[in-house]
């Protein structure tokens, strides 16, 4: 594998494969023996993320069916690497003939072409492409249930933002169930609609949106975290990173925070029912890179799709000449409401990472 393949250190997923190439794949090494585990517990959350389900994403339709060929037996983890594939089966390679050396603005398709010498698959975005956090997504379903197993600890992520429409309020416990009763993943259901409107007007005018994803971790037990270059936010933000399109990350109050004073930013120590808790949660839930036992809260921002339909300038690596191009092919004109289950993925993959290197989770359950 190339380095930059695989994430965690006790918990490791690596991940494999291209946009259009036969199959893309995920290796969970580490994956405690003992846990109950049939395709169907990977399935589910592939099936919150996957293409082709509504008019506001991407019209290629990939079944996205997971196979398990490794690490499972009788229908529990072993404790060797579990190994999983999903067969491509709707490519269209051909839409993407004419971008063999036109570069797409937005997109890696020059630095890519630099640094490995134009040997890169360009097809779809190939090593690049979006349809890889499917692999993110089988990892993370395992490790979202090895949480629910050994742990109480909950994640919930959810769109809280499409271009400038945001959610008019607080996410609390009771909007849990609402989060994927529509297209956009909003839990608001009355912005939900606006947001979806946006989006197809967007996507009438062969434009692109942006958005935020808020995610939401309960039940985290104070001392998480390995300070100073292993810290819970060091990870969960090179997780999220780890998501194309993803162009920041914010824990608690963010960069809001920033403009506050100490004594408005600080949270409070108070005692509830014999537990230490704080007040607020300004801090995200990590002091110091450690969980502090509040939720964790994480503010992921995604920068509008990059494939627009629209006709724009750009440069013919071949000829060296300005030219201009017309993207083709089946692309989401938002990627924010099929975010969420990855975000999901990638908290649940770091934390139970975490767990396993502070013992709370055992290597055999």
């Amino acid at each position: 594998m190339l380095p930059g393949s695989s994430i965690g250190q006790r918990l490791v997923l690596t991940s494999f494969g291209e946009s259009h190439g036969r199959a893309i794949g995920a290796v969970l090494d580490g994956c405690p023996a003992g846990l109950e585990l049939e395709e169907k517990d990977i399935q589910k959350m592939l099936d919150q993320r996957k293409p082709g389900q509504n008019i506001i994403s991407t019209q290629r339709k990939e079944g996205d069916i997971v196979e398990i060929v490794s690490g499972v037996f009788r229908g529990y983890t072993t404790g060797s690497p579990i190994t999983m594939l999903i067969w491509n089966s709707d490519q269209k390679s051909k839409d993407y003939d004419d971008l063999k050396t036109k570069l797409r603005p937005g997109h890696s398709d020059f630095p890519a072409m630099v640094k490995y010498n134009q040997f890169n698959d360009h097809r779809g975005g190939g090593r690049f492409s979006g349809r890889l956090t499917a692999t993110h997504v089988m990892g993370g379903a395992i490790a979202r249930k090895l949480l629910k197993i050994a742990t109480k600890i909950e994640t919930n992520s959810f769109t809280t933002q499409i271009g400038k429409i945001k959610m008019e309020k607080e996410f609390n416990e009771k909007m849990i169930n609402s989060i994927y009763k529509n297209e956009v993943r909003c839990p608001e259901i009355k912005t939900a609609k606006t947001m979806r409107e946006s989006i197809l007007h967007a996507k009438k005018k062969g434009d692109s949106l942006g958005g935020i994803i808020e995610s939401i971790t309960t039940n985290v037990p104070v001392g998480l975290g390995e300070p100073i270059f292993n810290s819970l936010e060091s990870d969960l933000s090179k997780a999220m990173f780890s998501i194309p399109s993803v162009k920041g990350v914010e824990f608690g109050s963010g960069f809001a925070g920033s403009e506050l004073h100490g004594s408005e930013n600080n949270d409070l120590y108070t005692i509830k029912r014999g537990k230490i808790i704080t007040k607020t949660n300004n801090s995200g839930g990590i002091l110091g890179g450690i969980s502090n036992g509040m939720p964790i809260t994480m503010k992921i921002a995604f920068k509008p799709a990059s494939s627009i339909a629209q006709k724009q300038s750009t440069v013919d690596i071949k000829t060296k000449k300005e030219t201009t191009l017309q993207v083709k092919g089946r692309h989401d004109p938002c990627v924010v409401p099929r975010a969420p289950p990855v975000v999901d993925a990638l908290v649940a993959l770091t934390i139970a990472d975490h767990a396993l290197i502070s013992g709370i989770i055992k290597p055999v359950l």
